[in-house]
């Protein structure tokens, strides 16, 4: 049975040029030798002949377990995973509840190694009830405690306010193996009524209008 093939190597009976340098597991040079007799040896040593370098003359192939190989490939895309900014949109009027998924959403991006960027959206005349604004945000910032960093506090961008948070080293770990969502165990967060009294945001001071 022919191993699965990744589109960026041939493998096996997929490799028609001959001859072919061949090396081994340790990196040793086994030399140059038919494609025929390549694959024989691949097959006695219960691995796989793996076309490496076929832009040389003769192509260079290695003796290896492909499968392994493309697990390690897959392993060390994810390790180095580029940092995306991700946006969590949340309104004045977001419930305790709602807000509490909003800080698991956000959580499972800080697993993924992202940025989260929070977006509190106004509308009408919401804009002038900023106080809630910032009472939401210190909510999520009490939610998450030290595992986050504040790259930008909450100031007005446009219509709309917007907090950015990264995530501390280690704060949350790795998405789960399987690809599945993590449990997310959230803090509850206190309610934040526009009826209540609103102390200044310590995280800062209200902006003027962009």
């Amino acid at each position: 049975m022919v191993t699965p093939i990744n589109i960026n190597y041939r493998c096996n009976e997929q490799i028609r040029v001959t001859p072919v340098r061949v090396i081994n597991e340790a990196n040793e040079q086994l030399g140059v030798m038919s494609n025929v007799e390549a694959l024989r040896m691949a097959r006695e040593a219960g691995v796989d002949l793996v076309e490496v370098a076929p832009n040389v003359r003769p192509p260079v192939c290695r003796l290896m377990n492909y499968g392994k190989f493309k697990y390690l490939q897959k392993k060390n895309v994810k390790k180095h995973h580029e940092q995306q900014m991700k946006e969590v949109r949340l309104r004045p009027k977001t419930d305790t509840h709602d807000r509490e998924l909003k800080v698991k959403q956000a959580i499972r991006f800080f697993q993924k190694g992202d940025k989260v960027q929070f977006t509190m959206v106004f509308r009408g005349r919401e804009r002038a009830r900023r106080e809630v604004a910032f009472q939401v945000f210190r909510d999520v910032l009490a939610a998450f405690g030290t595992k986050v960093k504040v790259e930008r506090p909450p100031t007005m961008d446009g219509r709309n306010m917007v907090m950015i948070l990264s995530a501390s080293k280690d704060a949350f770990g790795d998405v789960p193996k399987d690809g599945h969502d993590a449990p997310v165990k959230t803090p509850p967060l206190p309610s934040a009524s526009p009826s209540e009294p609103v102390q200044p945001a310590p995280v800062a001071a209200q902006p003027a209008d962009a």
